[in-house]
């Protein structure tokens, strides 16, 4: 499994990157237009670099124009993909498989929405990706899953449907169980949301259907 970092031009807690990186081993690293400016400030040399590069300074971008071995992709402004859309195909390239992608959240909603999804693209070609940012840990389930409470990233899980239905979800270990729920997109999406684990580990299993799961803390 190769580990990747995409660094997107979102808003970014550069305390809590340095962490991510004290905390984790990344084999390839992919900058998304602004995040050449993040990766600067961290001192990364991406592998990928994905963009029209409008935002970045001169000086940064020539600094690693100059630098070599770094795969660009260099694009319009007007263009059908997204940039999170582009960093992870460019990811894809460089053969990762287990992809943690920063600056997704906390700015736009449709941008943050469209991440979000995009993380479909990761789970249709065998690609496991999750959103990172202070707060949360966002990633998809198409099974079930098991979550050690030492491992979590925070205090609360939750699960939302993606897909229209999520059939015969069921919950052991956690404060709140379920046993065969099916749940829709709209009310019922609320019934999995501020779960706890509250034994060692704690397992889902569902019959059909993609979960957005967020594993979330409060910032005090």
């Amino acid at each position: 499994m190769k580990r990747g970092l995409i660094i997107t031009g979102g808003e970014i807690d550069l305390d809590f990157a340095s962490r991510l990186l004290q905390e984790n081993t990344y084999e390839s690293t992919v900058a998304v237009d602004r995040g050449l400016e993040t990766a600067r400030a961290l001192g990364l040399t991406p592998h990928g670099a994905v963009g029209d590069f409008d935002s970045v300074t001169p000086k940064v971008l020539a600094h690693y124009r100059n630098t070599p071995g770094i795969l660009w992709d260099i694009r319009k402004p007007e263009k059908d993909e997204t940039d999170t859309e582009l960093g992870i195909r460019t990811a894809m390239k460089l053969n990762c498989t287990d992809l943690t992608i920063l600056g997704a959240t906390g700015g736009r909603l449709d941008h943050e929405l469209s991440n979000i999804h995009m993380l479909k693209l990761c789970l249709d070609n065998q690609v496991e990706a999750c959103i990172c940012d202070p707060q949360n840990r966002v990633y998809l389930l198409n099974r079930g899953k098991t979550f050690e409470r030492h491992a979590l990233f925070g205090s609360y899980v939750s699960f939302i449907p993606l897909t229209e239905q999520v059939r015969g979800i069921t919950l052991t270990g956690f404060k709140y169980p379920l046993t065969g729920k099916d749940i829709s997109v709209g009310a019922q999406a609320g019934l999995c949301i501020s779960n706890e684990v509250t034994e060692e580990t704690a397992e889902i299993s569902f019959a059909s259907g993609i979960l957005i799961c967020v594993e979330s803390r409060d910032l005090r």
